[in-house]
């Protein structure tokens, strides 16, 4: 009988808290389970959720348990809690300012009621006999600064790009606006706004906002000793979201670094708190920011690390790429990733078809991809190890090979950046599918380790990068700017480059 098997299970109650769990017999119903590790582990499991397993025949990869008879006498489980239970449940002691990015479409702000009931008349006039609207210096004002507070709610530095893109939001809402002397009709507006944001972010600034005010103090008549008031400026150049945040209210410098020592000192528990390194690490992202951006920018990430080793948990990777941007790490990335990746090697198919280093460094790719079962850890692993070499990129000091029997450490002095294939024994192959884990280092520290798959260690490394504000690679622009802005969607007021834009017209072509 099925019901009589034991069970031993190996269950993840938390991103980073297993508990191994032995029961003499199997359980009748997947609810039935639940409720059994429920009162294992209440009071942390006192929630509803549902419940993963890795899944034997697709390669370990994670499926919802809905019949018990589908579990292995020996499985790894994953409590899965929903999101609204999970949202509406955890709640944090302290938001960054802003909450999204900026959107596709810019929502025109409400205006006051005198210039909102004169807009309205001015539409209806122009639909009628197309005569634009005259506004008052006051009206003028009131519209852009309720516009600059809409802007500065998404970007303190708005590039040229999103502002035209605001100026066009408001004449298409209130097409009595249009300037009857510029092509597109907005060209006049943009001008304006773009000066309202300066003297906004001026007003911001001396009210003490450290976004804005770490850049006040450069050189005028007054401080003729001072650097150039355009150079070293410290703005988010990534698409972050909450670059520079202001200490939580009624917290300053002293109260946070208690609680970064808090933060210490429960990491270095062998039973974690997981639940109070999360409030912790949220209240004090502020501080972190400030010591990254703004006191030592060029500290050594060790160092850095030390301080707050926090960030070396795969957890608090992804929480602190979610507080920079507002996205979810992991479900961005392989949401992205599994809808380019069969186009992708299609398209590296077609490259290796042809001659050069690069078709070369393909095949070979493609030579040990080809006797392995295609599934999707496997398929995630080319499409991500072929990249760097379909955009022609020396990736030589970033994959590096580590055989664990032969050496204590690896070869990665000369990387900034570099992800490890730990192997036991035969390293003979450039391309490995399937080592015994990954690591990432930095700096030629290994910062990270026992990493089970090539993706998890690639969207951790991203996630570290964005948290320890690093610089990509140079080696690999094209690969880093591939991940930040086709998989992550970061877009950055830089343009694509030419091969970049041209790979993603290829993932779009529909077959």
């Amino acid at each position: 009988m099925v019901e009589s098997q034991k069970l031993v299970l190996r269950v993840y109650i938390a991103p980073d808290i297993a508990h191994k769990m032995t029961l003499s017999t199997r359980p009748s119903t997947v609810e039935e389970l639940i409720t059994v590790i429920k009162e294992k582990f209440r009071p942390r499991l006192d929630f509803d959720f549902s419940l993963q397993y890795e899944d034997p025949d697709f390669g370990g990869e994670l499926c919802f348990l809905t019949d018990i008879s589908e579990l292995p006498e020996k499985a790894v489980l994953k409590v899965h809690r929903s999101e609204i239970e999970a949202s509406s449940t955890e709640i944090l002691p302290y938001n960054p300012e802003r909450s999204q990015s900026w959107p596709d479409m810019f929502p025109v702000p409400r205006f006051s009621y005198d210039v909102k009931y004169r807009l309205e008349a001015g539409n209806a006039v122009y639909e009628n006999s197309g005569k634009f609207l005259k506004l008052t210096k006051g009206q003028k004002h009131d519209i852009l600064e309720n516009m600059a507070k809409a802007m500065h709610s998404f970007k303190a530095y708005p590039s040229d790009k999103v502002v035209a893109k605001a100026a066009e939001a408001l004449v298409s809402q209130h097409p009595c606006l249009r300037e009857p002397g510029s092509q597109c009709g907005w060209y006049g507006w943009k001008t304006s706004l773009k000066f309202k944001m300066g003297n906004y972010r001026l007003k911001l600034s001396r009210s003490g906002c450290d976004e804005v005010a770490v850049n006040s103090g450069k050189r005028s008549q007054s401080n003729q000793e001072s650097e150039c008031p355009h150079s070293n400026i410290k703005k988010a150049r990534r698409a972050e979201v909450n670059y520079l945040p202001n200490f939580p209210k009624g917290e300053n410098a002293e109260s946070l670094e208690k609680q970064r020592l808090q933060i210490i000192e429960e990491v270095s528990k062998t039973e974690r708190n997981h639940g109070l390194i999360e409030r912790l690490m949220q209240s004090t992202f502020a501080l972190r920011r400030k010591q990254i951006v703004v006191d030592n920018p060029s500290q050594p990430v060790k160092s850095f690390l030390e301080k707050w080793p926090a960030l070396r948990l795969e957890s608090q990777i992804a929480a602190e790429f979610h507080r920079i941007t507002n996205i979810s790490l992991k479900n961005k990335f392989y949401a992205e990733l599994d809808k380019h990746t069969l186009q992708l090697l299609a398209v590296y198919r077609q490259k290796a078809a042809r001659t050069g280093k690069a078709a070369e460094a393909l095949r070979r790719i493609f030579s040990a991809y080809d006797r392995l079962e295609p599934n999707d850890i496997n398929r995630r692993t080319a499409a991500l190890r072929g990249l760097p070499v379909y955009l022609r990129e020396d990736d030589s000091l970033f994959f590096k090979m580590w055989n664990t029997e032969e050496v204590d450490e690896p070869d990665i002095a000369d990387s900034a950046v570099a992800l490890v294939s730990m192997v036991n024994g035969d390293s003979s192959s450039t391309v490995q599918f399937d080592p015994a884990g990954f690591a990432i280092a930095l700096e030629g520290d290994i910062v990270l380790r026992d990493i089970c798959r090539l993706a998890d260690a690639f969207l951790l490394m991203f996630g570290l990068i964005y948290a320890l504000h690093l610089d990509y690679p140079k080696e690999l622009t094209h690969t880093f700017n591939f991940i930040q802005k086709v998989l992550l969607g970061l877009v950055d007021s830089k343009p694509l480059a030419p091969r970049l834009l041209s790979l993603k017209n290829d993932l779009l072509i529909k077959e």
